[in-house]
């Protein structure tokens, strides 16, 4: 039986996706084998023992100690692409917003309710009102997407169907993302030359060390005057101080962000929404079962995907005995392993092993059944060899 801890509120389907006959599930665990969550932060959580993996029920993990979890051999699952329809969405919301001055308008039509002068003759104030509300259409501009992954391929090939002209920028751009883009999407070679051209200027990029802050006065000077900027990635990876001082002096038009921040708000130019990019039924749903099924997988059978501190690696369900090992990617620790098998008497069926960053992962099936004792000797012999951080055994 495994447990496992809610720090959110978790769509039902998540439930749906953990059988009680091998997982609890519960937001009162001290010591759970897993964690789902969506935003709650883990910063300042220390590891419990028992802890083996965590599941966030969304794209962003900034809330997750990603290092710490690598060091104690935990494995952190994100959800790449579950929400990325309801993100896309909102994007052609804020890019219409900044455009159109519909909250303008909005609030100013409310406002009439007030006026004295108003007496039935709401029309006729409305139609000369209105020309202060003007904004350009999106058709025929140009759009620059920065960063195309998931969300940021969705939104330029909508773009493209409302007949914007839309370059992108993704120095990591991945195989399956370019399949998945529309032919008249052009490559910027450099973010300079993206960033000259662009009306309007989409970000869809992780929050790491070298996007902290990346939109910074520098960059925000590279952009074409009069341009507008959007961000849905996270409010970090834009200085708002640089944002505001653009928009100060006209060299931005407008900024859209998801990401509420106090010296933004009243601030001329700025549209703030309350982190509503998955805030969808459908994404939160998606994100949901997405995670809670890598979770089960990972638990019951060692499958590792969508990890990110891990590699992606499997071999399918387990059926004889497997051991699982998180190493520190250094020379001289598979050999190692195989020797300490071969020195019990124990044969390797299959075996896979993969490497990400500072850290590796090896799944080994053994050709027949073992005594426990057995099995639970070698697995600690090899916990105790170097660069071995974590050892699992699935019987």
């Amino acid at each position: 039986m495994f447990d496992i801890l809610t720090l959110n509120s978790i769509s039902q389907r998540a439930f749906d996706e953990l059988p009680p006959s091998k997982f609890a599930v519960s937001d009162d665990f001290a010591d759970p084998h897993g964690i789902l969550l969506r935003s709650a932060s883990m910063l300042d959580r220390p590891m419990n023992p028992n802890l083996l993996a965590v599941a966030r029920a969304g794209a962003g993990y900034n809330n997750i100690p990603v290092s710490r979890c690598s060091q104690a051999g935990i494995v952190v699952f994100n959800t790449p692409g579950a929400n990325a329809n309801a993100v896309k969405e909102l994007t052609l919301a804020g890019m219409l917003l900044s455009s159109r001055k519909i909250f303008e308008g909005i609030d100013w039509v409310r406002q009439l309710k007030e006026s004295p002068e108003l007496k039935g003759n709401l029309t006729a104030r409305a139609e000369e009102g209105k020309a202060k509300f003007a904004g350009p259409e999106l058709s025929g501009k140009k759009l620059g997407v920065v960063g195309l992954g998931a969300v940021g391929v969705l939104v330029a090939n909508a773009c493209e169907a409302l007949e914007m002209n839309v370059s992108g920028y993704d120095p990591y751009l991945s195989v399956d993302a370019a399949w998945g883009l529309s032919r008249t999407v052009t490559r910027a070679l450099t973010l300079r030359e993206l960033l000259a051209e662009s009306d309007y200027v989409t970000l869809h990029v992780p929050l790491i060390d070298a996007t902290r802050g990346w939109f910074d006065g520098a960059i925000l000077a590279q952009m074409k005057q009069g341009s507008r900027l959007l961000n849905f990635s996270r409010g970090e990876v834009v200085d708002n101080g640089a944002v505001l001082e653009a928009l100060q002096n006209g060299h931005l038009a407008r900024y859209v962000t998801d990401f509420p921040a106090e010296e933004l708000l009243g601030a001329e130019g700025v549209i703030v929404l309350p982190h509503l990019g998955a805030s969808t039924p459908e994404a939160e749903n998606n994100c949901a079962i997405m995670a809670a099924r890598q979770l089960r997988n990972y638990l019951e059978n060692g499958i590792v995907s969508n990890s990110v501190n891990l590699p992606d690696c499997s071999i399918g369900p387990a059926c004889c005995p497997r051991l699982t090992i998180v190493n520190r990617n250094v020379p001289n620790v598979v050999g190692p392993l195989t020797t300490a098998l071969a020195s019990a008497g124990m044969n390797i069926a299959n075996m896979l092993n993969k490497s990400k960053g500072d850290y590796a992962y090896n799944i080994i099936d053994l050709d027949a059944p073992c005594p426990p004792e057995a099995l639970n000797s070698v697995a600690g012999a090899i916990a105790q060899m170097s660069g071995v951080i974590r050892v699992r055994l699935i019987p």
